[in-house]
């Protein structure tokens, strides 16, 4: 009995050892292109997410970058760690974020560089982008991931986060779109990549971009904010949303959201949906009022440090999730909790 068990044991540790020397020898070959996403000549440092994702995969990262002043913002993406080097295509043609150019652009300098894995973050630009990618490399896309196991198994959510899905990949080349709030974006200092210019091939696009109407203002952009005001169907109308949500935030310094509801009956711009089909936050502080707490909406701000909801309804679902709920009119609540904030 005791040889066998030493066998076992013995094979156990040569099994390890193999597993061990396998991850070692895979990070000496994995690279990964992390694509990050600029507007207006200025980086979106929520996109480095991707850098962050990367190293968990060891191996070499490159970022890549294009667009009008591409240079500017490959030099200003450099200095971010864990980027060996940056790629950078100085083109206005990509400005606008176009996949139809994007993706023959992406595709050439894959190619070129050989990369196992591509990632990006699971935002607009990486969600019209990726598909097209993957299938013109022929690969399968594995979307909104919030855990790297190792360097062909990810952990993804389904089911509005009900479920957690391990997914296990034997493509060549990993195209991977990653959930910004489950890998913080690095240092943005401190890094010393190199900067090169990459291919460009320069593809015809049959799309125009012709204009965009956004809603501008000055308070922190909800998809990076440390704190978040969100107003639901509750709030009745966007006159409501409009006097009771603007004043919450400014006395809290923090930015606007609003739930799928609130949305769709008019009351807030689609650029401020929180949610599966929104935008996925994950302040320190998510202040909700007047949203009842729907799986779709919860999908997109649990991971929020703290909770604190206001609903009149003592059981509503978000109250399961909030660290801090208040029982009451937030017609009432709402004022009297602005005003003490500014006090």
């Amino acid at each position: 009995m005791f040889a066998a068990a030493r066998t076992s044991v013995l094979r156990s540790a040569r099994t390890q050892l193999r597993h061990t020397q396998s991850q070692a020898a895979w990070s000496r070959l994995a690279s990964t292109l992390a694509v990050l996403e600029a507007k207006e000549g200025k980086l979106n440092v929520a996109s480095l997410a991707a850098i962050t994702a990367g190293t968990k995969l060891g191996g070499s990262i490159t970022a890549f970058v294009a667009g009008s002043g591409g240079k500017a913002i490959a030099e200003e993406a450099g200095k971010a760690k864990g980027i060996e080097k940056v790629i950078y295509v100085d083109n206005a043609a990509y400005d606008k974020g176009l996949a139809e150019n994007w993706a023959p652009l992406l595709v050439e300098n894959i190619k070129k560089g050989g990369y196992t894995h591509v990632l990006t973050g699971h935002s607009a630009f990486g969600k019209n982008l990726m598909p097209r990618v993957s299938a013109m490399l022929d690969v399968q896309q594995i979307s909104d991931i919030t855990a790297i196991e190792s360097e062909n198994v990810f952990v993804r959510p389904i089911y509005a986060g009900n479920a957690i899905m391990t997914v296990e990949s034997s493509d060549s080349t990993k195209v991977i779109t990653v959930r910004g709030t489950a890998f913080p974006a690095p240092e943005t200092e401190g890094g010393s990549a190199t900067v090169e210019e990459g291919t460009d091939p320069k593809a015809d696009s049959p799309t125009e971009w012709v204009s965009e109407d956004l809603a501008k203002s000055d308070r922190p952009d909800l998809g990076s904010a440390s704190k978040v005001v969100s107003g639901g169907r509750g709030l009745k109308s966007k006159e409501e949303f409009d006097r009771l949500m603007p004043p919450l935030a400014d006395a809290l310094g923090a930015a606007i959201g609003a739930s799928r509801a609130a949305v769709d009956s008019g009351f807030a711009d689609n650029s401020l949906q929180v949610g599966q089909t929104g935008k996925n936050v994950a302040p320190q502080l998510y202040l909700c009022a007047g949203i009842s707490g729907a799986i779709q909406h919860l999908a997109g701000m649990k991971d929020s440090k703290v909770i604190a909801a206001i609903n009149k309804d003592a059981d509503a679902p978000i109250f399961q999730v909030a660290d801090v709920g208040l029982v009451g009119d937030l017609f009432e609540k709402v004022p009297e909790l602005t005003e003490k904030l500014k006090q």
